[in-house]
């Protein structure tokens, strides 16, 4: 079982804790996200798993903790947190950036030779070796905040509120930096299954794209595409829940 002290542990919100479950599902956000964004996706998990949405720092309860503008920083940090929930089967179910986080942190486990999930779920993220020309974390603040509000999933209204804008700007472009500058070489890979979801009219991640994780493992892989764009799964919880734990236990 999770020591005490991982029990309390901010980089994870269990918002239905189930000592019981047979399975645990770690939801790693999207660029900007917070543990919070899956409330609902984890309300939908609890009949079937314990779930921890994961907590970058520099955001909501952690808004005093300085950020990590890196995708490796935060597979690092959160491998060595993971360890202490390894106690039952574990699955990663990563968005947008937290697929590249889910998957780099999945690495590590596979490093050290420690059991780690039994599968990846990524969801509209681009394939991990595919580059990335965008600098969107280099933008000014206004300019910024508008390519955020494009790809939607965020209430704009956040935006328009000075004080707001203050406390969110710097998580956010320490996670567009982290994504933007994250290089990983084509045959990097992991010996467990993927699933890939991705929105069919996503234009930031295409369902090519997204299709292109194949090439990241050594085990099975399957795609599943949603009627959507980039934040499809906010009204897909059902059917995206319904995904993972088909998987559930093998």
């Amino acid at each position: 079982m999770p020591s005490s002290a991982a029990v309390d542990n901010p980089w994870f919100r269990r918002f239905n804790p189930s000592d019981s479950a047979p399975a645990r599902v770690v939801i790693f956000p999207h660029a900007g996200g917070s543990a919070s964004y899956y409330l609902d996706h984890s309300n939908a998990l609890a009949p079937h798993a314990d779930v921890l949405a994961v907590q970058y720092p520099g955001r909501q309860n952690r808004i005093a903790e300085p950020t990590i503008s890196s995708v490796t920083g935060l597979a690092d940090e959160l491998y060595r947190e993971l360890r202490d929930w390894a106690d039952r089967p574990l699955v990663f179910f990563g968005h947008s950036m937290g697929s590249a986080v889910a998957f780099e942190t999945a690495r590590r486990f596979e490093r050290d030779g420690l059991r780690g999930p039994d599968r990846l779920f990524v969801s509209a993220g681009r394939a991990p070796s595919l580059g990335r020309d965008a600098k969107v974390h280099q933008l000014p603040d206004d300019e910024l905040l508008a390519e955020i509000a494009a790809l939607g999933g965020t209430d704009e209204r956040v935006f328009t509120i000075p004080a707001l804008r203050e406390l969110i700007l710097p998580s956010l472009r320490a996670d567009y930096t982290a994504i933007e500058t994250y290089r990983c070489a084509a045959d990097a890979t992991v010996s467990l299954p993927i699933t890939a979801l991705a929105g069919e009219g996503d234009t930031h991640a295409t369902v090519d794209q997204v299709g292109q994780w194949e090439r990241h493992t050594t085990g099975s892989f399957d795609l599943r595409v949603f009627p959507g764009g980039h934040f499809y799964l906010a009204d897909r919880v059902e059917a995206v829940a319904e995904v993972i734990t088909a998987h559930l236990g093998g």
